[in-house]
């Protein structure tokens, strides 16, 4: 069953990365194109999955399941939620930032040592396998990149309902476009928080079936968000520069 939910959820973020990919080069709007990056790690990392489950892990496996999956995929969701809200200039620091995390997490994961044997039947926990320092990146990308988003959220939600008290005539372009935006970043929220509970869950229990069940409903959710984010031409008003 893990297999099968992980292939799907490979299908399901290659046809998103698609999708997505296909509106950046349309319009070439920044925190799309950070978000293909995004969706490329989340597709990679649920190909290595697959891999493992149907055909039993091995160290190379585990390491780019645990480097695009728990490391690298939720601080990409960010930048993008940077760039999204955030001024220019924010954002290409973040992503200078972000693109130095990178490299160190690429040498650090693929340097580590093993420590332990791989588990060929069930998913790996990086807590059994990997010493202090890869897992202190894990929990700085996901835990850092999981507050901005759901600062994101927050904050699109706190400037809709400014924007609804600021105007005695409200105007219905502006309205929806700021509420798009609010529900866009939640969305996005919402999916990762569902991704992280999966990871939590599946450590907690060893219930590898709800993890993969948890990859195919975070994964909907947040592309739902992505879609809310590109539509209507109104949003783009209500973007800063840096999403022109």
């Amino acid at each position: 069953m893990v297999s099968g939910l992980a292939f799907l959820a490979t299908a399901i973020a290659t046809l998103f990365w698609e999708a997505m990919l296909v509106r950046y080069t349309r319009r070439r709007r920044p925190h799309e194109g950070v978000w293909t990056v995004a969706l490329a790690m989340f597709a990679g990392a649920t190909t290595a999955l697959a891999v493992g489950a149907s055909t039993g892990w091995d160290a190379p496996t585990f390491r780019v399941f645990y480097l695009l999956g728990a490391i690298l995929n939720v601080p990409w969701l960010a930048l993008g939620t940077v760039y999204l809200l955030g001024s220019a200039r924010l954002a290409r620091a973040c992503r200078t930032v972000l693109l130095v995390f990178t490299g160190v997490a690429i040498g650090a994961v693929f340097v580590a040592p093993i420590e332990g044997v791989v588990p060929r039947t069930a998913i790996p926990s990086g807590h059994d396998l990997f010493g202090p320092f890869p897992r202190v990146l894990a929990a700085v990308g996901s835990g850092l990149g999981a507050l901005v988003i759901l600062a994101g959220a927050l904050w699109s939600v706190w400037s809709a309902l400014r924007d609804a008290r600021a105007d005695a005539a409200p105007r219905h372009d502006s309205d929806s476009s700021s509420a798009r935006v609010a529900w866009s970043n939640g969305a996005i929220a919402l999916g990762t928080l569902v991704l992280s509970s999966g990871g939590l869950w599946q450590g907690i229990v060893g219930d590898d079936e709800a993890f993969a069940i948890s990859l195919v409903l975070g994964i909907a959710v947040i592309h739902l968000g992505f879609v809310l984010s590109t539509r209507g031409a109104g949003l783009a008003r209500t973007l800063s520069p840096v999403g022109g």
